[in-house]
């Protein structure tokens, strides 16, 4: 299956926003939508957006809805998530990919919202960001390191080059060497949830860049999602690794055993015959670099450098 890249962003598009999974303040929503609108950019929103079923954004159904209805709509050029938190793995069997395929866009977001992303590039082939969300990123002090890259990956067709830390804080480099492969993954969790499913990236990843980060798991629980990705021969079919921002990934109780965090990371990715950098400024942080999933990136841990050497829309 081919890539598809959706087009770029001009400014007085449409920005679609939703909400496939968690719900969030309306409060919150305004300030990420009046931020959009101040861009010079026009907002839609979603018709079930604020709508609430226990920790989800709605039933599956006005989810789903809200979902189609932005990709049909023809007046819509991008789609942008409200939050992250659970529900979207919910949707996956449910959704029109045909319509997604047929009518590309730009889709913004991360943390559970890479269900969605990892759905798409498997069943579609399209390009999907994994970047700042309206409710969370664009609700209060906008980092201006997110801006930057941001919307120049969403609005230039021109390669999109180095990609590098906030502060220029140095990538790390487990394993030496060079790769280049298109780039995918996301939140391990929801990447390791999809396995055995249809919607998990078994093609995609024959000689892929695999991107990694997660939030609030204790160091055995990476083991085990590390350890599944291990037995599933994922170490054995990717190109190299990218590893994020691992966020209150540690053990909580002080009078339990355990390994840290970076001995769990370096068991695993030490000994890989693959180049790995880690320390990358990507997950659920302020200041977080935005990916596009599906296009091509070079890593060479020789000068610690990740780069992207064609444009993420055309």
């Amino acid at each position: 299956m081919g890539i598809i890249k959706p087009e770029r962003l001009k400014t007085g598009d449409v920005i679609g926003i939703i909400s496939p999974a968690s719900p969030d303040d309306l409060s919150k929503i305004n300030k990420g939508v009046a931020y959009l609108e101040s861009l010079g950019y026009r907002v839609e929103v979603g018709k079930n957006v604020g709508q609430q079923e226990g920790y989800l954004a709605g039933s599956d159904s006005q989810r789903l809805s809200d979902l189609h209805d932005m990709f049909k709509n023809k007046n819509i050029k991008a789609i942008f998530t409200l939050r992250g938190g659970y529900g979207s793995t919910r949707l996956l069997d449910k959704i029109d990919y045909k319509l997604i395929r047929n009518n590309p866009k730009i889709f913004v977001g991360h943390s559970d919202i890479n269900a969605l992303q990892i759905a798409f590039l498997t069943k579609c082939g399209l390009v999907t960001f994994s970047g700042p969300m309206v409710a969370v990123d664009f609700q209060d002090e906008i980092s201006p390191f997110i801006e930057d890259l941001f919307w120049r990956i969403l609005t230039s067709n021109k390669k999109i080059g180095k990609l590098q830390n906030p502060r220029n804080e140095k990538f790390f480099v487990l394993t030496k060497g060079r790769a280049q492969g298109r780039i995918l993954g996301g939140n391990l969790s929801l990447f390791t949830s999809l396995m055995g499913t249809e919607f998990f990236p078994q093609q995609q990843l024959k000689g892929a860049i695999l991107l990694l980060e997660d939030i609030n798991e204790a160091p055995y629980r990476i083991d085990r999602m590390l350890n599944q990705l291990r037995l599933a021969k994922v170490f054995n079919m990717i190109n190299g690794v990218i590893l994020g921002d691992f966020i209150n990934c540690f053990e909580t109780n002080p009078d339990k055993k355990s390994f840290t965090l970076n001995e769990v990371i370096f068991e695993y990715f030490k000994k890989l015959k693959a180049p790995v950098i880690y320390n990358v400024r990507h997950g659920h942080i302020k200041d977080s670099i935005t990916f596009p999933f599906g296009i091509k990136c070079v890593i060479n841990s020789g000068n610690s450098s990740i780069e992207i050497p064609e444009s993420a829309v055309k």
